[in-house]
């Protein structure tokens, strides 16, 4: 890893980066209602000078030698407290200008469909002050020069999340989602809070230069819990196993919202975490196992449960939590795979960005409608959404020289290279997933293109009947740009190797080796079973008519995965209610206790015992959680003990 120098140029200038976004939530946020007739395209236009000038922060760099591309930026001391001293600086490095590139550019798009999709929103201004504050939080993520920086941003982006996948909090199911991602987030975000208390603690510093100049004095056992706890934060932002239920449920947001989350920010940052602390995942090939295998499990998980939704937004949700799993796969390979799983997540930023705007563009045309048992033949009504949404579903499957071919074909090619069972293990975790992957959204696709329509006798749930047409200019256009991302993102990146030399000094320079397979196997594999799994859903749901109501009397691998496998389940009844009889216990929730304030407080403020009743059971629940949370902490602090 190549050690930075201090910025010059119009490298000091890169507060603009933060600036910008920030500057546009500020002024939206606390101009109020007197933004509203502008405060859309004032949110735009912040990211996309960012983008702008985020480009032209590239050429820079990319035009100096490798040994030069690494800088920081000191802007100020930020915590000067006793032996800790944390300053606040940017670190710009060919790794962090990629994120950039990714998040403002994707961003921009984004900013620019929600003009259209938002349009008859109240407070459209308030939705876009939010998107500008997670922008400049996942910016101050990706470019803070220490752990404490990024953990700064880390926590940004999860209140951001918050208040955008709770936009509508008159739903229940959105307030319970947005709930539900930022308390299953906190629980990710205490192990990495822990790992910096511990390097904090060993080292006497959080900033990225020391801790990866000094990771080689701690112990082996040191190393791996750092690794493991890092892997821990990383599970929490980027959806990954056990902490993956929040991800569907997050649907609930304005589709902008979903497309955002899952192409160019939240659930990129455990894989940005992972990449950037390459030096001391390097010194632990336990933790790099652990990493591998939940990538694999992850990756599984999200396919199996993706075959059976019929929520549009929740399918491609589930195929998030898939494609997240093999980035977390290649960046537990190690320096065979830093990079691949880098390339997979900008490949995927377009594709997935672009699935997302287009369900979005379907709702749109359908009263809101997200079941796609109430579609088909939309091909016809809305051809522009058709055509760039399944350049987005064949670049997801891996068609060949199709961005996903590249991208995910590498990561199972190296996956397959590694030595003894580990390769067949995960080589072939990862090809299985690559076949259902094909499978399920091949049934997305004939659901909801192609076939009969389905809506033809049916009306919405507020009595409306279908009229499916194609969303406007503002829609359509961010749609076609991502789409030719699609088709070539892939070729570009991984021509003569582009992005593997370009991250070098960041990442190190990618290994290739030479495994139980050759690479001419792999590809005939991979798209053997791709091939499968699409020839499998044309045969089940392309042959004939599919019932409007889901199937009630199914198998019990079905009903699994109707039911997220379980996963909600098994956190309830490990975690969740264990603590809520706990907290009963602590509290004396009996009838003169708790309960006797809730109906005296209903009878004096004129209310219903039953919502303060609920109230009530929400705070039980809530202050359950945080015990739980307090256990783990004191874990971490017998850990750290335990070092010492």
């Amino acid at each position: 890893m190549t050690e930075p120098v201090v910025a010059s140029g119009i490298g000091s200038l890169a507060w603009l980066l933060l600036a910008l976004p920030a500057f546009g939530a500020l002024v939206l946020l606390v101009g109020g209602r007197r933004t509203d007739k502008w405060g859309h395209l004032l949110g735009s236009a912040t990211v996309i000078a960012a983008f702008a000038y985020g480009v032209a922060l590239f050429f820079d760099v990319l035009g100096r030698g490798p040994e030069d591309r690494s800088t920081e930026v000191h802007l100020f001391d930020w915590i000067p407290v006793g032996a800790l001293d944390v300053e606040f600086g940017l670190r710009l490095d060919p790794l962090s200008l990629t994120f950039v590139l990714l998040i403002t550019g994707v961003g921009s798009l984004i900013h620019i469909y929600s003009i259209g999709y938002m349009a008859h929103e109240a407070g459209r201004r308030k939705f876009f002050a939010y998107l500008n504050l997670f922008v400049a939080a996942m910016l101050l993520l990706v470019l803070g020069n220490g752990f404490v920086t990024l953990y700064f941003g880390w926590e940004g982006v999860g209140l951001a999340s918050y208040l955008l996948i709770g936009w509508y909090q008159h739903k229940p199911e959105a307030a319970s989602a947005a709930k539900k991602a930022f308390l299953m987030n906190r629980v990710g975000d205490l192990g990495l809070a822990i790992a910096i208390f511990i390097m904090f603690k060993e080292l006497g510093t959080t900033q990225y230069t020391e801790v990866f100049a000094r990771v080689g004095e701690l112990s082996s056992a040191e190393v791996l819990a750092i690794t493991l706890l890092l892997l821990l934060g990383a599970c929490g932002k980027s959806g990954q196993f056990p902490l993956q239920a929040w991800l569907p449920d997050a649907m609930a947001g304005p589709t902008p919202v979903s497309a955002l989350i899952h192409a160019a920010t939240m659930v990129t940052a455990g894989v940005y975490l992972i990449a950037r602390s390459n030096p001391i995942y390097n010194l632990s090939e336990d933790g790099r196992l652990v990493v591998m295998v939940i990538g694999a499990l992850t990756l599984l998980i999200g396919c199996v449960i993706g075959c059976a939704y019929d929520d549009f937004k929740k399918v491609l949700a589930y195929s998030t939590v898939s494609q997240i799993g093999y980035m977390i796969l290649a960046v537990g390979l190690g320096p065979i795979g830093y990079a691949l799983g880098i390339m997979h997540l900008l490949t995927h930023g377009f594709f997935k960005a672009g699935l997302f705007l287009g369900a979005g563009s379907v709702m749109h045309g359908m009263n809101d409608e997200g079941d796609i048992r109430r579609m088909g033949g939309l091909a016809k009504k809305m051809p522009i959404t058709f055509v760039t949404w399944a350049l987005g579903y064949l670049a997801l499957i891996g068609f060949p020289f199709l961005s996903g071919y590249f991208s995910k074909d590498a990561i199972i090619a190296a996956a397959f290279s590694m030595e003894g069972w580990r390769g067949w293990v995960f080589g072939g975790v990862a090809a299985l997933g690559a076949g259902i992957t094909a499978f399920y959204m091949t049934r997305l696709l004939i659901l909801v293109f192609l076939g009969k329509p389905r809506y033809a006798d049916l009306k919405s749930a507020d009595g409306r009947e279908y009229h499916p047409h194609e969303s406007p200019l503002s829609m359509t256009v961010p749609m076609i740009v991502l789409a030719f991302g699609s088709v070539g993102a892939g070729f570009l990146l991984s021509s003569g190797g582009n992005l593997a030399g370009w991250l070098t000094p960041s990442l190190g320079e990618l290994q290739e080796r030479h495994g139980v397979l050759g690479h001419t196997e792999i590809t005939i594999l991979v798209l053997g079973l791709s091939a499968l799994g699409v020839l499998a859903a044309y045969l089940l749901f392309g042959r004939k008519p599919q019932p409007v109501e889901r199937p009630l009397r199914v198998s019990f691998p079905v009903r699994a995965a109707r039911n997220d496998l379980y996963g909600n389940a098994l956190n309830e009844a490990l975690f969740a209610r264990p603590g809520t009889w706990l907290t009963r216990a602590l509290v004396f929730v009996d009838n003169k206790g708790v309960d006797g304030l809730v109906n005296g407080s209903a009878a004096l403020l004129g209310g219903s015992s039953g919502r303060l009743r609920r109230l009530q059971t929400g705070f039980v629940r809530s202050y359950a959680l945080s015990m739980l949370l307090g256990a783990v902490f004191v874990l971490g602090a017998l850990l750290m003990v335990r070092f010492s």
